[in-house]
């Protein structure tokens, strides 16, 4: 066996574990809080910070496309990191740390959602400071103004773990497996909301 077939299959084979091993409640929990914010017609915002910011625009198109049932009301969603010129105005201004809750103040309503992604679920640091305070300070926020909150973490489940209504960790110490998964839980997501609207009369 080459060292690259090695490495697939055991990648591959990590994958099958963390499969097995996520929590399926945590899954129908943001499903079931996702399908709420859809009947009373709440919006539902995303971000994130580098790979996980790709992924939130991802799950804001996926949530706003894949979820359109003909004839029923469709979910409101927006990722709040996509307006690059506001990102960096907020960002010069403000400051990194409130590059998400400055956005909320403007947009978050009572009963509106907040799902924030992050590998390390807002624990850690690196050569800038702490890492992922923005999402963690916007998570507050959303809570303090009536909201409810939604976490996608890896590793230990971090800070997001402690205060999300509702949070996902993937069960592994790799970012790569946590970004992979990420994006396998917000597909899985968006198709069992599908099922459910159409079901709903």
């Amino acid at each position: 066996m080459t060292q690259t077939k090695a490495m697939i299959d055991e990648h591959l084979k990590e994958t099958e574990t963390i499969a097995a091993r996520t929590s399926r409640d945590s899954l129908v929990k943001i499903v079931d809080l996702l399908f709420s914010a859809w009947k009373n017609e709440r919006w539902v915002f995303m971000c994130g910070n580098g790979g996980s910011a790709s992924t939130a625009t991802h799950f804001a198109c996926d949530l706003a496309k894949s979820t359109i049932v003909p004839g029923k009301k469709r979910f409101k969603v927006l990722s709040l990191n996509d307006n690059v010129p506001l990102l960096t105005a907020i960002t010069n201004d403000n400051g990194w740390d409130n590059l998400y809750s400055e956005q909320l103040l403007s947009l978050f309503g009572k009963g509106d959602v907040l799902v924030c992604l992050s590998v390390h679920g807002g624990t850690g640091k690196d050569k800038a400071g702490l890492w992922s305070q923005n999402l963690v300070k916007a998570m507050v926020l959303a809570k303090q103004m009536g909201g409810k909150t939604v976490g996608f973490s890896g590793f230990d489940g971090g800070v997001f773990k402690e205060i999300a209504d509702a949070c996902v960790v993937v069960p592994a110490d790799s970012t790569p497996h946590v970004e992979s998964f990420h994006a396998l839980y917000e597909h899985l997501i968006c198709k069992c909301l599908r099922a459910k609207i159409e079901e709903e009369p």
